[in-house]
This record gives structure tokens, sequence and C-alpha cells, in this order.
């Protein structure tokens, strides 16, 4: 059975995660490097490092919480590294709430 609660939080923290990741690179730096203000590449920088180590964190757990495959939990540790991944992601967590929600209806007597 799928914790779909769990799954909905992954969803929602990886979208976060991935924003922050594109507010950094094209907010944050420019500002840094274009209007000499380092102070938005620390602060930007400590919330997306939080929101990273969360979302791995995240994955880790939802291994036995939702139950994520092992190549799923590898796939969202490795997007959550590389830029867009966490978009990616998404549409795989995305597929298996779906498959999660149709096996769910299936098993349910008539």
């Amino acid at each position: 059975m799928i914790d779909h609660t769990f799954l909905r939080w992954l969803r929602i923290l990886g979208l976060v995660e991935g924003v922050s990741t594109l507010f950094l690179f094209f907010v944050a730096m420019p500002l840094k490097y274009g209007a000499d203000m380092p102070m938005a590449v620390s602060i930007a920088g400590s919330i997306h490092g939080g929101l990273f180590i969360l979302l791995v964190a995240m994955f880790v757990m939802g291994r036995e919480r939702v139950p994520l495959s092992t190549r799923l939990t590898l796939g969202g540790i490795f997007g959550a590294i590389v830029p867009f991944g966490p978009f990616v992601t998404e549409v795989w967590l995305g597929r298996l709430a779906r498959e999660g929600c149709e096996a769910s209806r299936d098993a349910e007597p008539r």
C-alpha cells in the first residue's frame, strides 16, 4: 500500500528544492556578480542547501514509507544533485502516485 501523504510531501519538496536551485542560479548569482551583492548567494545558498539535505533524507525515508524502489530512490537522490533533476524526478513520482491510485481502486471489492 502506498503512503500517498508522504509521497505528496516528497513531490512538493522536490519542486520547492528545484525552484530554489533556479532562484540561486538565475537571481542570487547574478546579484552577487552583477550587482556586488554576495549576501544574496549566502542566503539563497543556505536555504537551497537545507532543502537539498531534507530532500535526500526524504528519499531515504521514502524507501520504507512509500515504499520507493531502490532505482527510484537513487534516481531521486541523483536528481537532487543535478540541475533540473527534481523536475524529472517529479514525473517519475507522479507516475507512481497515479499507478498507486489505480492499483488501490482495482483492489477494492465491487
